[in-house]
């Protein structure tokens, strides 16, 4: 069935979506906000968390694909495989891009990714989230050293050392791993903004938002801060 004649329009949060939440058109990518966007996120957590997902019919989707991309957000995630990105804020095919490396660190492949998505990609929100639990983290807490894992693992070091205390404790203490996983979100946020000056100037223009997050293993959720 062709495309068009499954399309109902409804609009959440300033955002246009169809009755099978497909990705959006070129036409619906130039109405989003990046405050609109965030929201949607937000909510398809919700939904994410409760099993009640809209982003579906994959055909169609793959069918909408072929005319172009116009997706919503950079989501910079964790390598982790309980992390499943998409999912976790109820997005599909053509809704966001996704970066992943351990530890969800930018760097100059990261950052020129950002850089087009935002650019050419027109994207309106940039989210680095963290999570719960982060091997990454809790390595470079522990000052693990695993072939070339270790020269990641120095760009957390910094994030651990931003902590109280941070000589006498070690993974094992789930408080303080949570803290670094934050402070590691937000000095990998403040990097993208002082490395790249043009993700730093889209966000000065209000063209987009940067932001960070938090993935609970536990249920799911995310908080943004």
């Amino acid at each position: 069935m062709p495309i068009k004649s499954l399309l109902v329009v409804t609009t959440i949060f300033g955002i246009s979506l169809t009755s099978l939440a497909l990705q959006p058109t070129s036409e619906e990518q130039a109405t989003l906000t990046p405050d609109g966007v965030l929201e949607e996120l937000k909510a398809g957590n919700i939904r994410y968390k409760t099993d009640q997902p809209l982003a579906s019919d994959t055909p169609a989707r793959i069918e909408l694909g072929n005319t172009g991309q116009f997706p919503k957000a950079y989501i910079l995630s964790c390598v982790d495989s309980r992390v499943p990105v998409e999912q976790v804020f109820d997005q599909g095919l053509g809704d966001v891009f996704v970066g992943r490396v351990a530890g969800n660190i930018e760097n100059d492949d990261q950052l020129g990714s950002m850089e087009y998505a935002v650019a050419v990609g027109g994207v309106k929100l940039i989210v680095v989230m963290g999570h719960e639990s982060c091997w990454a983290v809790k390595s470079a807490c522990d000052y693990i050293k695993l072939g070339n894992a270790s020269a990641l693992l120095q760009k957390i070091r910094p994030a651990v050392r931003s902590v109280a205390d941070y000589s006498s404790k070690t993974s094992k203490d789930k408080e303080f791993v949570a803290e670094v996983v934050k402070a590691n979100v937000a000095r990998t946020i403040s990097d993208i903004r002082e490395r790249s000056e043009v993700l730093a100037d889209a966000e000065a223009a209000g063209n987009i938002r940067i932001v960070g997050a938090y993935y609970h293993l536990k249920d799911g959720s995310v908080t943004f801060h």
